[in-house]
């Protein structure tokens, strides 16, 4: 058997591109399955590294370093989507890459993302790419304001975007935002921010979880509420919409799709993550097989888990100091799994752990917010 055919066998080593938590918990799954893992990273001692086997620490672009690091492992998966491109085109025909360059090309720019989310059967709000003032003066007119104004790259948790809502401010925030082009979309006036996720096997399969609603604080995810609370047409469309996505993708992994939920319960498709995600993390503890360990599945070749949940669940991000300080109180709470991420400092805006509080299974439905994350 080559390291391109079939599951890898017990033992096998895992590459994980990045150093995060999402590399981290990956790893932690992986370990729970009988893999090992090697991170790649630049920064020495990263979250990932702490719980893993084997570490490199060298820049994504390092040719040498990266064909040592495919020499030393099965199978290579990446924790975030912007890993440079030239990082995958280095360990292509070295060694499996999961999901692959398609995948990660179409993630990385939102131009690109939009035509495919299109492409997939999936709607999307009205968008143009703008490369110049005149093409944004242009784009506002056929549009309108409000309207958001993004960098096509780079851009995560509000940054690289400014939101527009008067003509004379254009100028002001085309010149601010790099890299270029950028595309402007109009504002959404939607009811509810959720997230769908769903794997796809290196057999095909593909397996979607449920839905889940979303609350933002400072452009941040603060909340998720597992299941969202949707209509129930709503709800299967959108695990319809991100099975399209991973389909579509024809990744081998995990993928997210953030979606709007209009008034009138149709969707919007927004952004994809080819990877584990933060609205996703209530599944490890609420699902018999979580994000995570549905990732390394996927990427190990493994059959795909069960994804139906066995409790209703609220998961809070764990910010800054705040989130630092309420790490003891959560400990003590009978009804909820703590996660940390082992970072160094509790910076402000960093995310340090996440909180799942679980429900007995459709409690969720009769709660309003407050008493859903009561004590969270």
């Amino acid at each position: 058997m080559t390291r391109s055919e079939g599951a890898l066998p017990l033992g096998s080593t895992i590459g994980i591109l990045g150093g995060g938590q999402l590399g981290r918990m990956s790893a932690i799954a992986a370990a729970r399955l009988g893999y090992r893992c090697h991170i790649f990273a630049p920064e020495a001692d990263s979250p990932a590294m702490q719980v893993s086997a084997a570490a490199t620490v060298a820049g994504y672009e390092d040719v040498e370093a990266l064909h040592r690091f495919a020499a030393a492992v099965d199978v290579v998966t990446y924790e975030f989507e912007n890993v440079p491109a030239a990082t995958l085109a280095a360990l292509e025909g070295r060694v499996p890459c999961r999901p692959g360059p398609r995948a990660l090309s179409i993630c990385q720019d939102r131009i690109a993302e939009k035509r495919f989310l299109a492409e997939a059967g999936v709607p999307v709000a009205p968008w143009r790419p703008v490369t110049s003032l005149a093409e944004l003066q242009a784009a506002i007119g056929e549009i309108g304001l409000p309207a958001v104004l993004k960098t096509t790259r780079l851009g995560y948790d509000g940054r690289g975007q400014a939101v527009l809502r008067r003509p004379e401010e254009a100028a002001a925030a085309f010149e601010r935002l790099s890299p270029k082009p950028l595309i402007l979309e109009a504002f959404v006036p939607f009811a509810a921010e959720i997230s769908g996720i769903a794997a796809r096997g290196l057999d095909g399969a593909v397996a979607t979880y449920d839905a889940v609603e979303n609350r933002h604080r400072h452009h941040i995810l603060d909340l998720s509420f597992a299941p969202a609370r949707l209509p129930a047409e709503a709800a299967r469309a959108a695990r319809e919409n991100v099975a399209k996505v991973a389909v579509a993708l024809e990744l081998v992994g995990l993928v997210a799709l953030e979606m709007f939920l209009l008034p009138d319960g149709s969707l919007l498709g927004n952004e994809i993550a080819p990877r584990p995600h933060n609205s996703g993390h209530w599944t490890m503890d609420a699902c018999p097989c979580g994000q995570f360990e549905q990732h390394i599945r996927a990427v190990a070749g493994l059959p795909l888990g069960p994804v139906a949940r066995h409790s209703d669940a609220v998961m809070r991000n764990l910010v800054g100091p705040e989130g630092l300080a309420a790490w003891p109180r959560l400990l003590a709470r009978g009804d909820v799994v703590a996660h940390w991420y082992g970072k160094a400092e509790a910076k402000p805006g960093r995310k340090l752990g996440h909180a799942n509080r679980l429900l007995p299974r459709d409690a969720l439905a009769g709660l309003d917010d407050a008493a859903a994350c009561d004590g969270l």
